[in-house]
């Protein structure tokens, strides 16, 4: 497959957004006990985001290409998205525009020296730079120490979302809100396929994960959608065991599709004690190898 096709993907997700709103959600009378269809009616789509039922019609079978910008705003407001499935809704959109037209740019593949600078100049937090692809590209030395589970795949890099889904024992272990995770993981993949449709790592990695786990075939066909931001990470680690973790993660403009994720918990605090005995343990490691 060359490309995640654009308007199966409309179809999917507008269809599965639809379907979780009921009329009384929407604010619509709901006439008549037996309703054939789970949510709303199109023709309910229609009359919410101000279109025809056969405009509407179009749209859910995978064409926004004569969409504008307003169109999708109120049909966004009548599905009721959140900020990251509105941010899809608009990619979904300028691929289905230009489906063999300009490309967004590349994500990146390598971390810039400088950035390699501040990852090493973080060294009291774990710190690492990934892509959209739950590649892991560049980590300062405490991430290193941190994530050693993640990285005792051989394979190069290092990536969370095989771990995540092809070594859900180890998983399931290390991450303690694992089913959320999880979750999250699927749905943060699906939104890089919303805006690099072309990208073939990306392809071969879901087709990869589709091919080996039952539940990431259940939670990619979910067509959920999440953004890369702050939250709270806890973990199980193996040498300094539990930590409840505060996570920032950043995407960096000038290098498309990076994100920049720095560990931190408050002073005084178990996991605070728990980052500086790893940081120690981590030392040590140094100083067996060398």
């Amino acid at each position: 497959m060359a490309m995640i096709d654009p308007r199966t993907e409309i179809k999917e997700f507008l269809s599965s957004r639809r379907a979780r709103i009921t009329p009384e959600r929407a604010g619509l009378p709901a006439y008549g006990g037996n309703r054939r269809v789970k949510g709303l009616r199109r023709e309910e789509v229609a009359l919410l985001a101000g279109v025809s039922v056969d405009y509407y019609v179009r749209m859910e079978r995978g064409s926004l290409a004569g969409a504008s910008d307003g169109v999708l705003d109120a049909l966004a407001a009548a599905l009721q998205l959140d900020e990251a499935e509105r941010d899809h809704l608009f990619h979904l959109a300028r691929q289905s525009r230009s489906p063999g037209g300009p490309r967004r740019r590349r994500p990146a593949v390598t971390v810039r020296p400088a950035l390699q600078q501040v990852l090493a100049a973080i060294t009291d937090a774990p710190a690492w730079i990934c892509n959209g692809r739950y590649d892991v590209l560049a980590m300062n030395h405490l991430a290193d120490a941190l994530f050693s589970p993640v990285l005792a795949d051989p394979r190069r890099p290092a990536n969370t979302a095989r771990f995540v889904y092809l070594d859900p024992e180890a998983a399931s272990t290390f991450f303690v809100d694992y089913d959320r995770i999880a979750g999250d993981v699927a749905a943060k993949l699906r939104m890089e396929a919303g805006r690099y449709p072309h990208d073939e790592q990306l392809i071969a990695l879901v087709g990869e994960l589709s091919t080996r786990s039952e539940l990431f075939r259940q939670r990619w066909a979910s067509q959920d959608v999440r953004l890369h931001r702050s939250g709270r990470k806890r973990l199980h680690h193996p040498v300094v065991g539990r930590l409840d973790l505060d996570v920032e993660s950043m995407e960096l403009p000038a290098d498309s599709g990076l994100h920049l994720t720095v560990y931190t918990a408050p002073t005084g605090t178990a996991t605070a004690d728990g980052l500086a005995l790893l940081t120690s343990w981590a030392a040590s490691q140094d100083k067996l190898v060398r």
